[in-house]
């Protein structure tokens, strides 16, 4: 989790770890005392120490920052002595209850304190209790440019720039999903022969690949809930579409095949929903035809069983332009309701579960513009939705990140960040945990 510059967090976790950060700071002093060192503002070496590991809440909105690799901070480690105990002062396991409350963007600069720190952030450990309470922060993930993946923080509106990946030029120009799960940010793309999936992990601040399906596919929908994502349709090497599905658990590393959903389907959307998992739209159908589908299919990971819902997809057929020229549904789930972006309109819409059926309740930001929805992001972000964009310009433009929390009302979007960069959002994702 070395991520140290920058984090997202709900509005009232913010003000809720205060509290538990003050006491952790305490005990992190005291440990400095133990070992000998005078106060910061005394010790010119620990000033130096500080600069080069800024806590988040000093750095300034708006910010970019490029986050270090583990072997960077390890470098700047100020004790290696191994403190079993944490914070000696209240044992270890108030410590770790303690650090599960504190944001996650201090967990770098903890890190850096001793190899038993460093350790117990490493492991993961701190992540698996903090779903287990109930305490989730999340991080937005996102590409605007074909090498360079980017995440923003909505809370103190600071963009951060991930490590470059080790990829050739087949797998860049090629077409990709994202997804995030637990404290991995996985890329699915091609490369020359083969299907391929390069994997982000927090807790190491690095990329990694080698990683396989059971069914390697591409055009797929997909949804995370914690640890576990499940994968659906999409097309293999070959161009077949598919019906399969595959759920992966990022704990233990696994794919498991599940039932097969009763249409084959491509380029369609999927969502977590009333703890069920949602295929929405896409194009597909019988094995004669490719035709825009308007069905979703409803996942009970209880019963193991795929049930088809008629009319679910927000998507509507146009017949100026081939259904493979849009984007898949841009949906999103917030408490339990489905949303939907309409890019042709602007306007959001919000599915009516009981009756099925699709109603417009406001509009979408002005400045989000997409190319038949492509290049747009909206997504789900805690209890808020956002769209991420920017108008359409020749050349470097700029991207834009606007919020809105259904539960206050009728859509009011507010401008959170905007940068000079590609306003073509190739890819995004977002994380909790």
């Amino acid at each position: 989790m070395l991520e140290d510059r920058s984090c997202l967090v709900p509005r009232d976790f913010t003000r809720e770890s205060n509290n538990w950060s003050a006491c952790v700071n305490y005990g992190l002093d005291m440990i400095e005392v133990q070992h000998g060192k005078r106060p910061l503002e005394n010790n010119p070496e620990d000033e130096v120490v500080q600069r080069k590991l800024p806590k988040l809440s000093d750095a300034r909105d708006g910010e970019e920052v490029v986050l270090a690799s583990p072997d960077d901070q390890a470098g700047d480690q100020r004790h290696d002595e191994d403190t079993s105990s944490l914070i000696p002062s209240i044992g270890r396991d108030n410590s770790v209850s303690s650090l599960i409350h504190c944001s996650r963007s201090d967990y770098g600069a903890i890190a850096s304190l001793n190899r038993s720190f460093r350790s117990l952030i490493r492991s993961g450990e701190l992540y698996r209790l903090r779903r287990q309470q109930g305490v989730v922060e999340h991080w937005v993930y996102f590409s605007c440019h074909l090498r360079q993946w980017e995440a923003f923080d909505p809370i103190r509106c600071r963009w951060m720039h991930l490590p470059s990946m080790n990829f050739n030029e087949c797998f860049v120009f090629s077409d990709k999903e994202s997804l995030a799960v637990g404290t991995e940010l996985l890329v699915f793309g091609k490369e020359i022969l083969s299907h391929v999936i390069y994997r982000y992990s927090i807790l190491t601040n690095s990329w990694s690949s080698g990683m396989e399906m059971n069914a390697p596919r591409c055009l797929f929908g997909s949804a995370s809930s914690g640890e576990i994502a499940i994968l659906a349709g999409g097309c293999d090497s070959q161009g077949n579409i598919l019906s399969s599905a595959e759920l992966y658990n990022s704990e233990t590393g696994t794919w498991k095949t599940l039932p097969s959903m009763n249409k084959r389907r491509k380029m369609c959307s999927a969502v977590f929903m009333d703890n069920k998992f949602y295929v929405i739209g896409g194009i597909g159908g019988t094995e004669s035809s490719n035709a825009l589908l308007t069905c979703g299919e409803e996942y009970d990971l209880k019963t193991e069983k795929w049930t088809e819902i008629s009319s679910m997809s927000p998507v509507r057929a146009r017949g100026d332009m081939p259904a493979t020229s849009e984007a898949p549904p841009l949906v999103a789930v917030v408490n339990n309701d489905l949303y939907a972006a309409d890019y042709a309109d602007m306007e959001v819409r919000k599915y009516d579960k009981q009756n099925k059926i699709w109603a417009t309740i406001g509009r979408l930001p002005e400045r989000a513009a997409s190319m038949n929805g492509w290049g747009l992001a909206f997504r789900a972000c805690g209890d808020r939705l956002i769209v991420i964009g920017g108008p359409r310009t020749m050349g470097e433009g700029h991207i834009e990140v606007n919020s809105w929390v259904p539960s206050e009302g009728p859509p009011q979007w507010n401008l959170l960040g905007r940068k000079r960069s590609g306003s073509f959002v190739y890819n995004c994702a977002v994380m909790g945990c």
